[in-house]
């Protein structure tokens, strides 16, 4: 048995106690050509909560539901709902020809948390996130619709992914004008190769309360140290160089700029004896 860390910390201002690292599940199916088959995904599950971790990150969309399907099947089997927190996330759309299957309104917020609660198997999600900015959908329904939400008890938390600092700072003000639940987080990508966030998300963390969930910071593994810098750009076994040259932005970190950073980490995890990851992550 590993030893559970010593501390929870807070989410923001809400009195929700969470690991300081989350286990992402996006990696918890092989449908897309990368991931983890069940055994290694349950596998994955057990030493994470083995070492004291409880909050776990996942999304409707992640592998087909997939994703969500076995996080819950896996809390289920170690009886482990109350202990648990479970963050997940709505927005992409998955029904060809039903324009109202996805995005950031209500109609579409209100489907996907009844097919989340479902394939989780709970009556209740503890972190509900906005999982991508639509562009159309005003900050006053969002808000209203998870206002609702909790209010139902279909949802203890709120919080907003990807979106433009300027939508999460609106939506704050309107929760705390109107009287609305507050957002708890903002779930973003950070990384030694990504830093966007320091300018204006982590200031309006700190000026309104709201916790910041890193995704990706090992930059989709490409900081863990199994990708190659080649003349075609990039090498190794994983999902960056499965989806290399698509359209995808998460994906496309086979740039000079980041290997010329991972040429830094990995002189660095040489000096000090850890691992690149630990390094990254620290």
């Amino acid at each position: 048995m590993r030893t559970a860390p010593a501390s929870y910390f807070t989410l923001g201002r809400s009195g929700l106690r969470v690991s300081r690292l989350a286990l992402g599940t996006m990696t918890f199916g092989t449908d897309w050509g990368w991931g983890a088959d069940k055994s290694a995904a349950r596998a994955i599950f057990d030493a994470y909560v083995e070492s004291g971790g409880n909050l776990f990150d996942s999304a409707d969309l992640y592998v087909g539901g997939t994703a969500e399907s076995w996080l819950g099947e896996f809390i289920a089997e170690r009886k482990l709902r109350d202990k648990a927190v479970i963050a997940t996330k709505f927005s992409f759309n998955a029904e060809l020809g039903n324009p109202n299957a996805g995005g950031n309104g209500r109609k579409a917020m209100l489907r996907a948390v009844e097919g989340s609660l479902g394939r989780l198997g709970t009556d209740y999600i503890d972190l509900y996130l906005l999982h991508s900015f639509d562009r159309v959908t005003p900050a006053e329904e969002v808000m209203r619709g998870f206002d609702d939400l909790v209010r139902s008890g279909k949802v203890r938390h709120v919080g907003l992914s990807n979106t433009p600092s300027w939508y999460a700072s609106r939506a704050q003000t309107l929760a705390e004008w109107r009287g609305y639940e507050p957002l708890s987080a903002l779930q973003l990508e950070y990384s030694l190769v990504e830093r966007h966030i320091e300018d204006e998300f982590v200031p309006l963390g700190v000026e309104h309360g709201i916790g910041i969930m890193v995704w990706s910071p090992l930059a989709s593994g490409l900081l863990s140290g199994k990708y190659r810098a080649t003349a075609a750009g990039g090498e190794g076994e994983g999902r960056l160089a499965t989806m290399a040259g698509t359209d995808n932005p998460a994906f496309r970190k086979f740039t000079p700029r980041n290997f010329a950073i991972l040429t830094a980490l990995e002189a660095v995890a040489k000096e000090t004896g850890r691992s690149m990851a630990q390094i990254a992550l620290n």
